[in-house]
């Protein structure tokens, strides 16, 4: 196994990290037994980060149940504060102290807000008192490492980061996503502060290891007829030096034995140029296939209507190419659902302004009328509106509203 360093605190992580959303499953519930197979034999190949999340069914408790007998002191555990279930400051310690308890342990290595979107979000966190208890709970010892994960476009992702002292952050990144959500420019901007990146959906939730079409496959035979899609993928993104771990989901014996022999062979900077010309020419297949030629540059932002455009178009293509349903409920979860401000395409009042400023000259007051259409059956807006109700997002400003008062 290789391993990245921290540069922050000298931690050697494994560049590997282990994903626990997808962990193999028995029946309704986790299969324990086999799980702890895989996790053992991936900490004796030398995994040392095990991600997990509170909202992942049964994936605390049973990280922590595989991880008693002497496992958990070889580990660093990474999880989640779900903050969409966050009402009030109260439930900081709430979620936490669940989380320990789910884990079996008195500390969590790498804590991150679950899901931020957007700045004004973590305003509002802000507001409830988030860096307060970040200051308490790493005080005590219970935190060692802050950071959250991120879901949104580069702009708040920056403003984030820039926003507090956090101590590492995770973020989306795979050769489909260089211009989507932080993008590369997030990797290197985070990079540039000093900040260990954790890398999720390497695959696209496992859309770049099947299923890709003839012609790319046949881009990267061509160069090497053994490797795997999978292995493509990760290597990409283990290329970047700024990465310094690379999730994956794995739930199969299979799986971890290919990525483990993989992490243990690539390091930075290493891809050739023909191997890198060779993920140039299948992202190029693939983007072929996307429905609007929208590179994220957001030249069209901000939207006066709030509209994400970019992130919308991003959702648009996506869904003819992946799974349309699993595509369309991302959308509305980053979109409608965790977003301070909703972005739904369908909120667009045509006045034209993004169009003067696309670089592409793609209309976009079509395209976003086209994508409403495709994205927004009748029950994603009802149930985004629900579901903020329960969210952060249905939470007033603390900040604000003692202003009013004022």
């Amino acid at each position: 196994m290789l391993y990245r360093e921290n540069q922050r605190n000298g931690d050697k992580l494994s560049q590997l990290g282990f994903g626990c959303m997808r962990l193999p499953r028995k029946g309704v519930g986790i299969d324990i037994s086999r799980s702890a197979d895989m996790v053992h034999s991936a900490i004796e190949k030398g995994v040392n980060y095990f991600d997990t999340a509170y909202v992942y069914p049964g994936s605390e408790n049973a990280l922590g149940q595989i991880l008693s007998g002497g496992w958990r002191e070889k580990v660093n555990i990474a999880t989640k504060m779900p903050l969409f279930l966050v009402r009030s400051a109260n439930d900081f310690d709430k979620f936490f102290s669940q989380q320990l308890e789910h884990l079996k342990t008195g500390f969590i290595d790498y804590y991150l807000l679950h899901m931020l979107t957007d700045f004004e979000y973590f305003d509002k966190l802000r507001s409830l008192g988030i860096e307060d208890w970040i200051k308490k709970e790493k005080a005590s010892g219970r935190i060692r490492n802050m950071g959250f994960s991120f879901h949104g476009r580069y702009d708040s992702f920056a403003k984030i980061i820039d926003a507090y002292d956090w101590d590492f952050c995770m973020i989306q990144y795979n050769y489909l996503d260089e211009n989507h959500q932080a993008g590369t420019a997030g990797l290197k901007y985070a990079n540039s502060k000093n900040l260990p990146v954790i890398i999720m959906e390497p695959l696209r939730g496992g859309k770049l290891a099947a299923g890709l079409p003839d012609e790319a496959m046949r881009e990267f035979r061509a160069v090497n007829n053994d490797r795997t899609p999978a292995d493509w993928g990760l290597r990409w993104v283990w290329n970047h030096p700024e990465a310094t771990v690379v999730l994956s989901g794995m739930n199969s014996e299979t799986q971890c034995e290919q990525n483990i022999a993989t992490a243990s062979e690539v390091a930075a900077n290493s891809m050739t140029e023909e191997e890198s010309e060779a993920v140039k020419k299948v992202t190029a297949i693939m983007k072929s296939k996307i429905k609007i030629n929208c590179t994220g540059c957001g030249y069209c932002m901000p939207c006066p209507h709030s509209v994400d455009i970019p992130g919308t178009f991003s959702s648009y293509s996506n869904s003819y190419i992946f799974d349309r349903m699993h595509i369309i409920t991302n959308y509305m979860m980053t979109t409608g659902v965790l977003a301070e401000k909703p972005g739904f395409a369908s909120q667009c009042k045509k006045c034209g302004k993004c169009e003067k400023h696309c670089p592409q000259n793609i209309k976009i007051m079509d395209e976003l009328e086209n994508a409403s259409k495709y994205l927004e059956p009748f029950w994603v807006k009802a149930a985004a509106k629900v579901m903020r109700r329960f969210t952060i997002g249905g939470v007033k400003n603390k900040n604000k509203t003692d202003t009013q008062r004022n």
